[in-house]
């Protein structure tokens, strides 16, 4: 994977990130989230990992140190910059291209596929179109028997979309579509300044 592919996305969200990211966001803590780090110390994630919505890369980079080949994509691309430059200076092997999660299909068809596919609070933020369309897309660079890994709020309104609750993520990853819900579990999403009841779910393809 090269570290230097840049695919321009052309969204009004890729202008808001960017100026999200123009200073230090609140949920760009400087590490990877502990959920993350609990799961690749219990081995669910594989060899190759993809990372939607990698932001700087702090997860993508700590991956890349425990010997994933990762290649983490956002829609923001001084992100991308910013999680480059990380990886250069920290000497860590991980690439970063500008990309739009919810066109994996056309990742694939660009000869990629990997094991796991990790998400630290991308999938909480979609609107309903996009959930379906990212998840219909999912499966298209994953291997079969390959994870998902997201974490996402807590969904504390059920009359909002936002966040993430156990009965969507069983609704969505269903075993007649291929899927297999391994847990959803109850956990805390870390920001600078706060944190949030949350829910880490990993998901097998089993087809």
């Amino acid at each position: 994977m090269s570290a230097r592919r840049h695919y321009p996305v052309s969204k009004p969200a890729a202008y808001a990130y960017d100026a999200a990211y123009h200073g230090v966001p609140n949920w760009d803590i400087g590490r990877p989230q502990r959920a993350f780090v609990a799961a690749e110390e219990a081995g669910l994630l594989g060899p190759r990992v993809l990372d939607v919505g990698c932001g700087t890369g702090e997860l993508s980079l700590f991956l890349a140190r425990r010997e994933h080949d990762v290649l983490g994509v956002d829609l923001s691309p001084l992100a991308i910059r910013q999680a480059r430059e990380k990886a250069r200076w920290r000497r860590i092997r991980a690439s970063f291209v500008v990309w739009d999660a919810l066109d994996l299909p056309r990742l694939a068809a660009r000869g990629f596929a990997f094991d796991s596919v990790v998400d630290c609070a991308m999938f909480h933020v979609l609107g309903a179109a996009e959930r379906d369309r990212f998840v219909a897309g999912l499966g298209s660079v994953l291997e079969p028997g390959g994870t998902y890994c997201v974490l996402g709020d807590a969904r504390s309104d059920p009359r909002s979309l936002y966040g993430v609750s156990p009965a969507e993520i069983r609704e969505r990853f269903r075993e007649r579509d291929g899927w297999r819900v391994a847990f959803v579990r109850e956990t805390t999403f870390e920001r600078r300044h706060s944190h949030n009841p949350a829910y880490f779910a990993c998901v097998v393809r089993t087809e």
